[in-house]
């Protein structure tokens, strides 16, 4: 038996282990976003959605666990790129985000067929992308990696990285954006487990293709971006294996997937605001990497891993709100205003309670969490410090996305860059200069949670304007009836 043929076959036997309810079952998971009660409906949806990101950043720990074993040069050289992958997140981000509010909102209004073809477009546009950044990743490594504030002792490792990861990439946004797809129908369950298992076998492969162990080739930092690539295409084989054979709520046809100009305009009509929201993130920690890594690279390394630990409290705000934007498209579809603005203030209730209890364990426990990663003392001078005060404002950051993500889903989506781009050219940036310039060091670690403060604070007068006006619709208390489909 041939090894491909191996890999093909236990796919095959794993997809018959999760296979779930056919598309009945399905289609009334995606009517229960207007019926079930809002605690048990947020829980169902956000809890899925939460493990698979906590999932997600428990890897990152892992790699970093590994790639730390290379020296603090290798986890400074993947800080620099945590920019590039921001730029990737971002577009596969904001295809979802526009796939999700779009497809939600027609299961809502009862209209399969055109969800049917928003799901399909993002077959075509990943293609498309994933292309493109594989010519980018292999024909301007290092200056993608200058851009991105790399010192000049990390750049060959960056390099090699960058080149093995371009392999990945279309599988790395499919995986993004499908998760967007299932959760849009109601369906929260499969992108988990898509998640943990491609999780599962990147984290297995990990030691195997950085150290060399057994037959595998020693590859270097270049094995965790290999690894990475494999895990996001086991991803996508499963994702694309339940839709296409019609084992969920969408039935695609291959008319669907032809690339339509109107759909595609639509679906970036939300998604472009959030991926350009995506970007401004990704500006914003490549000018940090360029003032932290004047301090050197140690600096750098230590920003890595306490930006790592500190994602793994960040993870369930994500996940929150992948769980909230399909249940904000589908009332806004429906007109159920009160079912809308009622998920919104328990998923803000739910996050408050949350981020405080991870702000205590973090705040506590700062020292041996680093110390799992290094011994090194000049870096757990630097770093243990760092991360106490990246985690103070954790409680802020999770409402502050719930409101983005509540104004996506209202497509307000134009309004929700505007206040990203706010957060980060006119509070964070700046603030990183100025902090710098005068406090140096601590300085820099001060900036994000000033800027995460007053970003909340305008995001919130934000989302109270929006609710006033919603609130004078005719429909607040009592929506339409549905049209029937013909």
């Amino acid at each position: 038996m041939t090894l491909k043929i191996f890999v093909v076959r236990l796919g095959l036997i794993i997809l018959r282990c999760i296979e779930l309810p056919e598309p009945v079952k399905l289609a009334s998971n995606t009517e229960r976003l207007g019926t079930d009660p809002l605690a048990k409906l947020l829980f169902r949806l956000s809890l899925p959605s939460i493990i698979s990101m906590v999932t997600i950043s428990l890897y990152s720990l892992v790699n970093t666990f590994w790639v730390s074993r290379l020296g603090y040069q290798a986890v400074a050289a993947l800080t620099s790129i945590i920019p590039f992958y921001i730029f990737c997140i971002a577009i596969g981000l904001g295809t979802g985000v526009g796939v999700n509010a779009l497809a939600s909102r027609r299961f809502g209004e009862h209209n399969v067929e055109e969800a049917n073809r928003a799901a399909g477009q993002t077959i075509f546009i990943c293609l498309m992308w994933g292309l493109l950044l594989l010519l980018i990743t292999n024909l301007f490594p290092r200056q993608i990696l200058l851009i991105c504030g790399a010192p000049a002792d990390v750049l060959d490792m960056g390099e090699q990285y960058l080149r093995l990861l371009g392999l990945g990439l279309t599988f790395y946004i499919f995986s993004i954006v499908t998760r967007n797809i299932f959760q849009a129908s109601g369906d929260a369950i499969r992108p988990m487990i898509f998640i943990i298992l491609a999780q599962m076998v990147n984290a297995a492969l990990d030691p195997f293709l950085i150290f060399g162990w057994g037959p595998f080739p020693k590859m270097g930092i270049g094995g965790a971006a290999l690894a990475t690539g494999i895990a996001c295409g086991f991803n996508t084989f499963m994702a694309l294996w339940f839709i296409l054979k019609g084992k969920t709520s969408y039935h695609l046809k291959f008319s669907h997937c032809l690339p339509s100009i109107k759909i595609i305009k639509d679906i970036y009509r939300v998604g472009l605001p959030s991926m350009l929201m995506e970007l401004t993130g990704g500006i914003g920690f490549a000018v940090f990497n360029h003032v932290a890594a004047g301090y050197g690279s140690i600096v750098l390394a230590a920003v890595g891993i306490a930006g790592r630990i500190s994602d793994l409290a960040f993870m369930p705000m994500v996940g929150m709100s992948h769980g909230l934007l399909p249940i904000i498209g589908f009332s806004l579809g429906a007109k159920k205003w009160t079912r809308l603005w009622g998920a919104l203030k328990l998923a803000v209730i739910w996050l408050v309670i949350l981020m405080l209890v991870a702000t205590f364990c973090l705040e506590v426990f700062t020292s041996q969490v680093i110390g799992v990663f290094s011994s090194n003392p000049e870096l757990l001078k630097i770093g243990v410090p760092g991360m106490r005060i990246f985690c103070s404002t954790l409680a802020l950051i999770g409402p502050l996305i719930m409101f983005t993500t509540t104004l996506q889903g209202l497509s307000r989506g134009t309004i929700a860059m505007l206040l990203s781009l706010c957060h980060q050219f006119i509070f964070f940036i700046p603030g990183l200069l100025i902090w710098s310039h005068f406090l140096g060091l601590n300085g820099v670690w001060i900036s994000m949670p000033i800027s995460d403060f007053l970003g909340a604070t305008i995001a919130s007068l934000f989302i109270w304007r929006e609710y006033r006006l919603q609130k004078k619709n005719p429909h607040w208390k009592t929506p339409p009836a549905p049209v029937p489909q013909m």
